[in-house]
């Protein structure tokens, strides 16, 4: 580190005024001013204090979970120093039992040449020699200079026994060979010495897994501390954490009980205006139908009255003027042609305002009906599934279901592109159900979604007034079903009430 000089630190000169001068203390702040600093302080813990404790609980939990990781990767790495301490305690005992091993095959065949010892001797010298290897490379790994130099010395004796002992054993045996084997036996100092230098190294790796076990339990009982220390302070930082959280959360229960106060009013004016719409609706639409019906009385006894005198009239004209003015005649032809095709009009208008066939013949034969005139319009096979004989529903649910089945017909006939038909009602004691499937292109779901289709909205108002539901989708592989299902009687009327303003 660079020292700056004490020449290099600026002194104020003599005739400047200091920034404070020593005889004028600094003014403390007012009492108002630490007041609302306190009382914005105040607010702001009383708002974020749950953040604070969450960062510092997430902080010491992040903290607790490294020094359990670090501490559990040290337990770890010291069970493994034992482990490989044991298992190398297990190869030198090992290792002294194969090196004990050669030498009583050597002694075995010095005073009695069998090939057994010999075949005993090179298995024993193998085993030696692949312990040997492992050891080596466990002495390398660890890095242990002063066990390493002591099993150089053993590595190097055990080979100098087993290239002796092949030598010794090397050869057909003979009685010869075996008097010569035991004047060259290797005297027993030696292998005391080396089984001396094995049970050092054997003890020293006892002392290496016991330290690693003991540095294992120590580090158990650190992380064991810290975790309960850590948990501790959790503890105590959720406690004030809940406790803050306990007022706020009873605050946000008063406030969410005048909700839920408020909304339970609204509900209740919400079903009330529903019922009044649901009652007006329905109103609308017995309106409509008496109208419907006055509109089909006028055509048929006014205009149904005209047109025929007109057709009379224009007959008896066209039956003088035959002979004598063929073109006038033709004319009026033409205009008795006109008048049929009047009258005909005026009956299906008739027919569509007030059908007669549900009137006088009842539901079953109306929708019978009007799907075979629709069939023979648009080219359908119609197959029917209605019950054998007329029932009585009531005129406002046999028009309801009337209404309904010539809306779909219309709405197949434009859109749909069918080639069959089918109508099937149903009726038991309590309920009525209506279904008209087709084979057509199918309705798209985007429809489905669609308010501004007044059709499809007429019929499910004229079907929900009557307390029915209104099903429509489309069918696999291709075509729409509307299905309609309807109580029998009406539970109970509904007032119309005027909203007070």
């Amino acid at each position: 580190m660079s020292h700056v000089p004490p020449t290099a630190i600026p002194m104020i000169p003599q005739d400047e005024t200091p920034l404070f001068a020593a005889d004028e203390p600094a003014v403390p702040p007012a009492p108002e001013g630490i007041a609302r600093r306190a009382t914005r302080f105040n607010e702001w813990m009383r708002r974020y204090s749950w953040a604070v404790a969450m960062t510092v609980a997430i902080v010491i939990t992040v903290g607790g979970l490294i020094i359990l990781e670090s501490g559990r990767m040290r337990i770890a790495s010291e069970y493994e120093t034992a482990l490989e301490a044991k298992g190398a305690t297990a190869q030198l005992s090992m290792l002294a039992a194969d090196i004990a091993a050669l030498t009583a095959d050597e002694r075995g065949f010095a005073l009695k040449a069998d090939g057994a010892y010999q075949t005993h001797f090179r298995e024993a010298a193998g085993r030696v020699r692949r312990t040997l290897a492992s050891l080596d490379a466990y002495y390398r790994r660890i890095g242990d200079d002063t066990a390493l130099a002591s099993f150089a010395q053993i590595r190097a004796a055990a080979d100098d026994e087993i290239a002796q002992g092949t030598v010794r054993l090397a050869g057909p045996p003979s009685e010869a060979a075996a008097r010569d084997n035991t004047l060259a036996l290797p005297p027993p100092d030696s292998s005391a010495t080396l089984d001396a230098a094995l049970s050092l190294l054997r003890l020293n790796e006892e002392q290496r897994a016991q330290h690693a076990l003991d540095a294992s339990r120590a580090d158990q009982r650190i992380s064991t501390l810290c975790v309960g220390a850590l948990c501790a302070l959790n503890i105590v930082l959720f406690i004030l954490l809940f406790r803050n959280l306990g007022i706020q959360l009873d605050k946000q229960a008063r406030v969410q009980k005048a909700l839920i106060t408020q909304q339970e009013e609204l509900d209740q004016l919400v079903f009330a205006r529903t019922r009044q719409l649901e009652a007006l609706a329905w109103h609308l639409q017995s309106v409509s139908e008496n109208e419907k019906t006055e509109l089909a009385r006028e055509l048929h006894d006014e205009l149904g009255s005209i047109l025929t005198a007109s057709k009379m009239d224009v007959a008896w004209v066209r039956g003088k003027l035959k002979d004598s003015e063929p073109a006038m005649a033709e004319k009026l032809a033409r205009a008795l042609g006109n008048l049929d095709q009047g009258i005909a009009l005026k009956r299906r208008i008739i027919e569509d305002m007030r059908p007669t066939v549900l009137a006088n013949f009842g539901l079953v034969t109306a929708l019978r009906s009007l799907a075979d005139e629709a069939a023979q319009r648009n080219g359908w096979n119609i197959e029917f599934d209605l019950p054998g004989e007329d029932v009585k529903l009531g005129e406002a649910i046999e028009i309801a279901l009337f209404r309904v089945a010539q809306e779909t017909l219309t709405n197949a006939a434009k859109y749909a592109r069918a080639s069959r038909i089918r109508v099937a009602l149903s009726v038991d004691d309590t309920n009525v159900s209506l279904s008209i499937t087709d084979d057509g292109i199918g309705i798209r779901p985007q429809d489905l979604k669609r308010t501004q289709t007044h059709g499809l909205v007429g019929m499910r108002q004229r079907v929900s007034a009557r307390g029915g539901r209104f099903e429509i989708e489309r069918t696999s592989p291709h075509g729409t079903a509307i299905s309609v299902s309807m109580p029998r009687e009406r539970s109970g009327g509904v007032t119309i009430e005027t909203p007070s303003a």
